[in-house]
């Protein structure tokens, strides 16, 4: 039953909206805050060398405060924010999609959590990827360009 639930797109749709409430509230109240957000469903511009991209973890941690706060925008669909990461602090536009957030943390308190954030099959982006390869090696005129 909870898989059912879980991979049902009208639920993504409800939970997806009261993040979206959620962090609007806390954009309304000037309240700073932390996310933690499946990897899988996150874009960088521009990219993120690999040598940073390889060392976030599935469910990385954003801290939404000070320039990076100002910067954040949202609308139904995503969050997005300007954020510097590594030694060298690489900048790069963040997007998030909503579904994507897996938790919203005020100081050291878990004020939201999203169980949808686990659920891979939102995130499409890796699913394309994949399927466009399968089709490309499923090909015999690319057999060659495999080797």
């Amino acid at each position: 039953m909870i898989t059912e639930i879980m991979h049902n797109k009208n639920y993504k749709k409800l939970v997806t909206k009261q993040i979206k409430e959620l962090i609007d509230f806390l954009l309304i109240n000037n309240h700073e805050f932390a996310i933690t957000a499946n990897i899988k469903g996150i874009t960088f511009n521009p990219e993120l060398p690999s040598s940073i991209l390889d060392k976030l973890s599935n469910f990385s941690l954003f801290v939404l405060s000070n320039y990076t706060y100002s910067t954040i925008s949202i609308d139904d669909e995503f969050l997005s924010f300007e954020a510097g990461f590594g030694k060298e602090n690489f900048g790069a536009h963040v997007n998030i999609p909503l579904s994507a957030v897996f938790q919203i943390i005020i100081g050291e308190s878990i004020l939201y959590i999203n169980s949808i954030a686990t659920v891979d099959d939102f995130f499409q982006k890796d699913k394309l990827a994949k399927n466009s390869m399968n089709v490309f090696k499923n090909n015999p005129n690319n057999k060659k360009l495999l080797k």
